[in-house]
C-alpha cells in the first residue's frame, strides 16, 4: 500500500514509524505546511517525497491511502478531497469539528467505496485488548459501570497554540483527550441514552474552551459511564476501569509519561481474600503499529474498521451533548 501523510507534527511522527516497520506499507509523500519538518520526517523514515501543503498529497496518481495528521479544522476537506480520488482515509481524532463535517466524510467514503478509519489508537492499547478479551470471555460478567480519568499538565504557553484557538478546534480538554475516554465507554457499554456534564476553566486562559471536564452518559439499560478529562492533571493520568457482576478490568497508565500500562483483573469472591491478576506491558507504545495494521486488514477485506467512520461520528456527537448539558444545566437526551 503506497501512502501519503499529510501532517509533519507530533502525530505524523508517531504514525509514520508504522509504516516504516510495516511490511505492507510505503511512506510515499509527506505533505505540510512546514516543510522544515516534513524533510526532518522524511529523513528519519529513510527518505520520501516532500511537498508543501496537502493539496499535492491528494492529487498524486500513485497513492492507496492518505494519514491525516493536521489540526481538525482541516480533517474534513483533506479526507473528502483524498476519498474522491479512491484514496482510503486513516484521519486522526477528532474525526472533524462538526457532526455535519463527519457526516460528510462517512458519505464520500460511502460513495467512492473506500475505507475511512477515526485514529482512535487507544482501542489499539494492548491493555484495553485485554481487558475486551477478558470481558467477552466472561470473566467480569454483565458490565455495570464503567470511569475514565485521563489528564496532562499543559504546557506554558498552551492558551497561544492551536490547540487553544477556536477556530481550529471545536472543543477543549474533553474533546482533544476525553474523546478517547469516551470512545472507549461507548465501545464497551454501548450507545448511551442520555449526559449530564460541568465543564470550566480552572486555570488555563482557554475560555470558551474548557481545561477540565467531567461528564455522566446513561445507556437506555441504566449502566453509567463517568469521564474527567483535565488539562490541570500535573502528572499525566490515564485510568480506565470496568466494572461487571462477576468481578472488574482495569487499564492504569499508557506507558511513557503515564506510566508503565497495566491491565488488572479482579473477581467478585466475598468469602476469598482480595486478589487481582496484573499484565504489565512493557517496551514501546504498539498502538500505532497495531491501528495501522487493523486498517489494511479493513481495507483488503471491505469491512468496517475498529474504530471508523460512525464511531468517530458518535463520539464527536458525544462530547457536543456533553457541552450541551453543561451549558443549560440539564440532562440532554441522546436519543
Amino acid at each position: 500500500m503506497k501512502v501519503g501523510l499529510v501532517g509533519a507534527g507530533l502525530q505524523g511522527w508517531r504514525r509514520a514509524p508504522a509504516l516504516r516497520d510495516a511490511s505492507d506499507a510505503e511512506l510515499v509523500v509527506i505533505g505540510s505546511a512546514h516543510l522544515d519538518a516534513a524533510h526532518r520526517l522524511a529523513a528519519r523514515m529513510g527518505g520520501c517525497d516532500v511537498v508543501e501543503g496537502w493539496q499535492p498529497v491528494v492529487e498524486r496518481r500513485d497513492l492507496d491511502a492518505v494519514i491525516v495528521c493536521t489540526p481538525p479544522n482541516l480533517h474534513a476537506e483533506i479526507s473528502i478531497a483524498a476519498m474522491r480520488r479512491d484514496m482510503h482515509v486513516l484521519c486522526e481524532k477528532p474525526l472533524a469539528r462538526t457532526a455535519r463535517e463527519a457526516q460528510a466524510m462517512i458519505t464520500a467514503a460511502k460513495a467512492a467505496g473506500v475505507t475511512l478509519k477515526c485514529g482512535f489508537n487507544h482501542r489499539h492499547h494492548p491493555g484495553i485488548q485485554k481487558v475486551q478479551e477478558w470481558l467477552q470471555g466472561g470473566l467480569i460478567g454483565r458490565p455495570l459501570f464503567a470511569r475514565c480519568r485521563y489528564g496532562i499538565g499543559g504546557r506554558p504557553g498552551f492558551e497561544k497554540e492551536w490547540r487553544a484557538d477556536r477556530q481550529v478546534v471545536s472543543g477543549g480538554q474533553l474533546m482533544e483527550q476525553g474523546i478517547h475516554g469516551i470512545d472507549l465507554g461507548r465501545w464497551f457499554l454501548g450507545e448511551f441514552a442520555e449526559v449530564t456534564a460541568f465543564v470550566g476553566n480552572s486555570y488555563w486562559p482557554t475560555a470558551p474552551l474548557e481545561d477540565n471536564a467531567f461528564a455522566m452518559f446513561q445507556t437506555p439499560g441504566g449502566q453509567v459511564f463517568s469521564i474527567h478529562a483535565s488539562l490541570t492533571q500535573w502528572k499525566n493520568l490515564f485510568s480506565f476501569e470496568l466494572f461487571g457482576e462477576d468481578g472488574y478490568a482495569c487499564v492504569e497508565g499508557l506507558g511513557g509519561s503515564y506510566g508503565t500500562e497495566r491491565a488488572i483483573l479482579g473477581r467478585r469472591d466475598p468469602g476469598a481474600p482480595f486478589a487481582e491478576e496484573v499484565v504489565e506491558f512493557r517496551g514501546p507504545d504498539p498502538s500505532w503499529r497495531e491501528e495501522w495494521r487493523e486498517f489494511v486488514q479493513a481495507v483488503g477485506k471491505g469491512s468496517e474498521p475498529l474504530g471508523g467512520g460512525r464511531d468517530g461520528l458518535e463520539a464527536l456527537r458525544l462530547v457536543f451533548a456533553a457541552y450541551e448539558a453543561a451549558r443549560t444545566g440539564t440532562r440532554v437526551s441522546l436519543r
